[in-house]
């Protein structure tokens, strides 16, 4: 009977044998695609900025300098200056705290009153599933960013308002992908064999069913968040958004569209801003899906 050669000398390959698999942290990172190595830099230099800002601009973003109106980029700008004479580049730094946050809020607010419908709809039985169903086909019937406009019309503008707009408007489509999920997992086999084993049914809700119905949400929350900035730049945009001369990159698009045609860079910096968050959440959020899912990089 033949034997198998050993390829291998005192631990070490052989020329022509075999490489060694890769193992570990270094063989993980090696299998990052550029693509997401470069969103997680973006979204950490954007984390920098949103909670240490004076490392990336010395700069005050609410300084007014009439003599340096309306300058066009430059060594000394960057990003140009505004009507006002204050850095482009400075505002779009100290302006990703608010944008951030906002996104943030709204997601967490969207997701939470999602996971509550969701989980209801799920678990709550055909009467309950039904008016939760009918609750969400009504909020359905509003385009995401109306809704949002409906309710700062209500509440006023601000950065509260605008978080818990933005949740709200969001909240629908979550809820709906959550209680399919909730309804898949219910009858899962390891599911229906908690119950068999006659285990209590919150040690079967806690233990088996919302642990993997929310799975999901790790990628959700990622993709959510860019959205939300999207959503609550737009209601900045229209001036229902944060208060000027506060800085926020949808409020600066807002205040810069007057100036379009000769001044170019109060709105393509502030733009590409959230364009390149958005674009970098959401590779982000693919990568973390497809993970989750088993797929190899």
């Amino acid at each position: 009977m033949a034997t198998a050669i050993d390829p291998t000398v005192g631990g070490l390959p052989l020329p022509g044998g075999p490489a060694p698999a890769r193992t570990g942290v270094l063989a993980r990172v090696r299998g990052i695609r550029p693509a997401v190595a470069l969103s997680v830099l973006f979204l950490a230099i954007i984390a920098i900025a949103a909670l240490v800002p004076s490392l990336l601009t010395k700069g005050n973003p609410l300084a007014v300098n009439l003599g340096h109106s309306l300058q066009s980029p430059s060594l000394e700008f960057p990003f140009g200056t505004d009507q006002s004479g204050r850095s482009v580049y400075t505002r779009v730094i100290y302006g990703a705290r608010e944008s951030v946050l906002i996104g943030l809020g709204a997601t967490a607010v969207g997701l939470g009153l999602a996971a509550l419908l969701g989980v209801a709809a799920g678990l709550g039985g055909k009467w309950v599933d039904g008016a939760i169903n009918r609750l969400l086909e009504v909020l359905f019937s509003f385009p995401g960013l109306l809704l949002a406009l409906f309710l700062v019309a209500i509440f006023g503008s601000g950065v509260s308002t605008q978080i818990i707009a933005v949740g709200v408007a969001s909240a629908p489509g979550y809820a709906r992908m959550i209680r399919g999920q909730v309804l898949q997992v219910k009858g899962a086999d390891y599911v229906i064999a908690s119950r068999a084993l006659g285990h209590k049914p919150s040690r079967t809700l806690f233990k088996n069913i919302l642990p993997n119905a929310f799975r999901p949400l790790v990628v959700l929350a990622t993709l959510g968040v860019g959205q939300s900035i999207v959503w609550a730049s737009a209601l900045s945009f229209l001036g229902l958004g944060v208060a000027p001369p506060k800085p926020e990159w949808g409020a600066m698009l807002d205040a810069g569209k007057d100036y379009i045609q000769t001044a170019w860079w109060l709105e393509l910096f502030p733009g590409a801003a959230i364009v390149a968050f958005t674009l970098a959440a959401s590779c982000l959020g693919r990568y973390l899906q497809r993970r989750i899912e088993g797929e190899t990089f």
